[in-house]
């Protein structure tokens, strides 16, 4: 701008280009500087801006009209451009002046007030009047020529209100020598005008250059923000320059009415005297301004006085900050909105801060306000203040509160240091106390000297180290591993940072085993007491073996050693995250052990455990061995009971993850050498893979899915989840709940086959079958709802319900037939036969049904009659003592432990099906068939055969020695009307044939 100007003062030729580009270039300036410095406020720059355009568009505009159009500049377009760039003036500096917080003072308004009356004389004088009394002006030209003059003094009231009542910065003084410009040059620009030797391009043209460049400078320069920014000033006293300018304004009347006088005609008394009114009304009402503010003086110190006597009488720091709000309160306007509050100290000045700059938990108790007023608590003794009295009101409120709030403060300070004081004397007249306390920690306290040495240590360093350190370099007193880290923080206290806790260090304790330690370190040095880095040592051995100890068990489980669900289920998220990013196929396997309660029961509950920690075992050994062959061998985890689960991560196809799992299910066919004995294990796995799901809890359920599929197919095996597997599963479940409501109903049919001696085929009794004609889908075959009973539990309400039939049909058959001495056999599961007094019950239920003893016979699996705990021995015991036979069923496809037989309370064997099948085709199996019945023989025991179909199996049973036998040679299961007259062919000696089912 100032090559701008001076090139236009060079080259007249080109003015209207120059000037307008600096007008412009001013424009631009502005509002560069509200962007470049983004103040609080940004309309009143706005304003400005708009001021300085409608200025130099007024000018383009005359320059147009007269040198381009050759018309005259006035009246026209221009006027209105000038005139309301004026009105923008007035407007912005006023905005300015009521957006800064300063300070109250109503005298500054005054002066501003009687500078201009005094400089506006002048101007009617020089200015206005001629335009007034200029007969050959018509109405609107001297409207337009008065308004020019008029709106000056309007500039200049502004202006210098804004001038005497904020802080004076650079951009102040860039403003008000900019605005003087202006005025100057409009003032020469009239004069010239009247005088009519105007012309463009003279020196009148260096006070609106001036202008241009000084407001766009003021806006550029970074103190055009505290313009608008909250700030607090205090009054002053008044200064020499500014009393010598007012009375120079108040001398311009009485200076021009004795200058008219001496002229010898009073053309302007009028305008004299009106100004005098004016200025004498003015200093009245700042005397009367003065005396009010004197008596708002002395109230505010009498409240301040009581303010300072209660805080004399405040105990703590609640009743000191009590009595400040009840102060500020008072000194405020009555009714109005504010909040108090103490916080750290942002400062030693008073200031202004926003309060949304505060901390959030004081920003929040402040309340909304946009500033809040910030007095250090100074202390008397020249100390830097650490906290400070925050005020949150109306900024205009603040403004009047800003040396009254500081003296509040100091009293709070004081108040606060007495308490602090007080409390300093209870903990010195404590030292003792305090220095037991020391001594008897149990923390290592040392101190430290610029070397390193320690200085001083704690007795408790006896007790850790063995020695009292004293005299030792403090990082010999560590591990090896922990040397550097001591002597890092060491150096970092002592160069001012903040100490930086690493990991707990090691130390050798008094015992020699090692120890862990936690350390700080605090830099005292400039304690006189002190004068060296106090370094405390707190034992946490003990603290991190727990910790460990805990996430270990939150982790891991704590039979086997492996992951558990939780730390699985993160593996199986990130092999997923992983596989979605490389196209990798990601594979969960679920392993339940088949039949695992049957260990539980057979061995004990410690043969269980050992089970499942060797399954764990051949597990991981498993996926270690297929590692790289089929993918990435991941986590083997315990899931819970005898489910395990297997990941297998990278793996090319869905195909890879089946191979796994059939290497998986070939690991478990060596049998399990325990301490408890060999046990043989299969197992049931259900595979899942991200062929199928998207997410970890997808694989998890698909394979739980899989895996309820392979036991419901026999076991042993393993089944890949398919879609078509929930619709089974949900068919399963609505199975269970149909089973439930068949219970409740007692929907179930008894029917029975009969057991024969192959000797004559006279019937001995009849075995219990339970049937179930679904309402829906018709008989339910019992492999089929016998499963899903025996899982769910409800085998024991079936099996209670079937063991009453069975027994209340056996003994009406005895009343029916007394001489026949029909017995009916009933299988009895694993669970119901371990409900409470389940022999009581069982005794009590016969002699209800008027049935003897021997009239029935309990059938039971060898897993269970193998287990030698008491509690079984008992129960059987009482059974056999009351009459009731038990047989083992299924004899030769469990445990077949022959030895057990000659001690367990056994009646009968009923030989499985399946060695009766090939006992003719079969010499090894007649041989073991033979071996079974004559070891039988032997013992005492009888011998049933089940599933007797030909009549060369019953003449070769028949040779061996069995006793009995069923099978569909003889009969199929008999309803009960059947089987009673099957009874009654039997008595009465009638040919019988094979019999189906009613």
């Amino acid at each position: 701008m100032v090559v701008l100007v001076t090139a236009n003062f060079a080259l007249p030729a080109l003015h209207p280009l120059l000037w307008s580009a600096i007008g412009y270039a001013s424009v631009a300036a502005i509002l560069g500087g509200v962007h470049l410095h983004r103040p609080r406020r940004r309309a009143p720059w706005y304003l400005l801006a708009g001021a300085v355009a409608c200025f130099i568009t007024g000018d383009l505009a005359a320059d147009v009209l007269t040198r381009l159009l050759h018309r005259s500049g006035f009246p026209s377009v221009a006027d209105g451009f000038y005139l309301t760039m004026y009105v923008l003036i007035a407007a912005a500096l006023a905005w300015l002046y009521r957006l800064g917080v300063v300070r109250r003072d109503p005298a500054g308004l005054f002066d501003a007030i009687t500078l201009t009356a005094g400089l506006g004389l002048l101007s009617y004088i020089f200015l206005i009047r001629p335009y007034v009394d200029n007969p050959g002006m018509s109405p609107l030209d001297r409207s337009i020529s008065i308004a020019y003059p008029l709106a000056d003094i309007v500039v200049l009231l502004v202006g210098a209100r804004l001038i005497a009542s904020v802080r004076f910065n650079t951009a102040v003084a860039l403003l008000a020598v900019g605005g003087v410009g202006l005025l100057a040059s409009d003032v020469g620009y009239g004069l010239s005008q009247l005088s009519g030797d105007w012309a463009t391009g003279g020196p009148i043209d260096i006070g609106w250059a001036a202008f241009y460049a000084l407001w766009g400078g003021a806006a550029l320069h970074p103190s055009m923000r505290q313009l608008t920014e909250p700030q607090v000033q205090r009054a002053g006293d008044e200064r020499l320059g500014r009393l010598l300018l007012l009375g120079l304004s108040l001398f311009i009347a009485p200076v021009v009415l004795f200058v008219e006088m001496r002229g010898g005609q009073v053309r302007d008394a009028v305008a004299i005297a009106a100004v005098s009114a004016l200025l004498s009304g003015l200093v009245l009402l700042r005397l009367g301004r003065a005396v009010r503010a004197q008596r708002l003086t002395v109230q505010r110190e009498r409240r301040l006085r009581s303010a300072g006597a209660a805080l004399l009488m405040a105990t703590d720091e609640g009743a000191v900050l009590d009595t400040v709000r009840d102060a500020v309160a008072d000194l405020l306007p009555a009714g109005r909105a504010h909040a108090v509050a103490l916080g750290p100290a942002l400062g030693e000045r008073v200031s202004m801060p926003y309060t949304s700059s505060l901390d959030p938990a004081l920003a929040e108790a402040l309340g909304e306000f946009e500033v809040t007023l910030c007095c250090p608590l100074a202390l008397a003794d020249g100390r830097a203040a650490e906290r400070a009295l925050y005020v949150a009101a109306g900024e205009v409120g603040l403004v009047g509160l800003t040396d009254a709030a500081q003296i509040l403060a100091t009293q709070a300070a004081m108040a606060l240091e007495r308490i602090a004081l007080g409390e300093e004397i209870g903990r010195r007249n404590s030292e003792a106390y305090f220095r037991t306390l020391v001594l008897n920690t149990t923390d290592v306290i040392l101190i430290v000297a610029a070397d390193d040495l320690v200085q001083y240590a704690s007795p408790s360093a006896q007790v850790l180290f063995g020695t009292d350190l004293v005299g030792t370099a403090l990082p010999d007193a560590f591990a090896a591993g922990g040397v550097a880290e001591v002597a890092r923080r060491l150096q970092e206290v002592r160069t001012g940072g903040a100490d930086r806790p690493g990991d707990d260090l090691q130390v050798t304790g008094a015992d020699g085993r090692p120890a862990l330690v936690e350390a700080t370190f605090r830099d005292l040095r400039d304690e006189p007491t002190v004068r060296g880095v106090v370094v405390t040592l707190r034992d946490v051995t003990e603290r991190s073996r727990l910790q460990a100890e805990l996430y270990q068990r939150a982790t891991f489980d704590a039979l086997t050693g492996l992951p558990n669900r939780e730390v699985f289920l993160t593996r199986v998220q990130e092999a997923v995250a992983s596989g979605a990013e490389t196209g990798a196929t990601v594979g969960v396997l679920i392993v339940e052990l088949d039949d695992f309660k049957v260990v539980n029961d057979t061995f004990g509950h410690g043969a269980g455990d050992a089970l499942l920690v060797a399954v764990g075992q051949r597990l991981t050994e498993a996926l270690r061995a297929v590692d790289g062959s089929y993918g990435a061998a991941g986590t083997v985890a315990r899931l819970g009971g005898d489910e395990f689960a297997a990941l297998v991560r990278r793996a090319g196809t869905p195909a890879d993850v089946e191979r796994v799992a059939e290497r998986v299910l070939q690991s478990f066919k060596p049998p399990f050498e325990l301490a408890h004995g060999t046990v043989t294990a299969t197992a049931s796995i259900g595979v899942a893979t991200t062929a199928e799901a998207e997410s970890a809890q997808d694989l998890l359920r698909h394979a739980d899915l899989a895996v309820y599929v392979a036991k419901d197919a026999g076991r042993d095996r393993w089944r890949r989840y398919e879609s078509s597997l929930h619709s089974a599963v949900v068919e399963r479940h609505k199975l269970r709940a149909d089973l439930d409501r068949a219970i409740a109903d007692e929907a179930f049919l008894l029917h029975f086959q009969p057991i024969v001696t192959l000797a004559d085929d006279r019937t001995r009794g009849f075995e219990a079958l339970v049937r179930w004609n679904h309402p829906t889908r018709g008989p339910v075959p019992p492999d089929e709802f016998i499963s899903v009973a025996e899982e769910s539990g409800l085998i024991v309400p079936l099996g209670g319900w079937v063991l009453s039939n069975a027994i209340k049909s056996a003994a009406q058959w005895r009343i029916s037939y007394p001489d026949e001495e029909i017995y009916v056999s009933v299988n009895v599961s694993a669970r119901q036969f371990r409900t409470p007094d389940f022999a009581q019950w069982v005794l009590a239920e016969i002699d209800r049904m008027g049935l003897p003893p021997g009239g029935l016979l309990l059938e039971m699996t060898e897993s269970l009659l193998l287990h030698d705990d008491g509690e079984v021995t008992a129960e059987l015991e009482a059974l056999r003592q009351a009459g009731v036979r038990i047989a083992i069923d299924d004899f030769g496809t469990g445990f077949s432990s022959l030895s057990y037989l000659r001690r367990l309370p056994v009646d009968v064997l009923k030989l499985d099906k399946s060695f009766i099948d090939t006992v003719v085709s079969s010499a090894e199996q007649h041989a073991v068939v033979d071996m079974i019945v004559q070891l039988a023989r032997i013992l005492k025991l009888q011998v049933v055969a089940e599933g007797i179909e030909t009549g060369a199996e019953r003449e070769l049973l028949k040779s061996m020695g069995c006793d009995h036998g069923q099978g569909y040679l003889f009969s199929r299961p008999l309803s009960y009307g059947d089987a009673s007259e099957w009874l009654s062919d039997d008595a009465s000696g009638s040919q019988r044939g094979g019999r189906t089912a009613a």
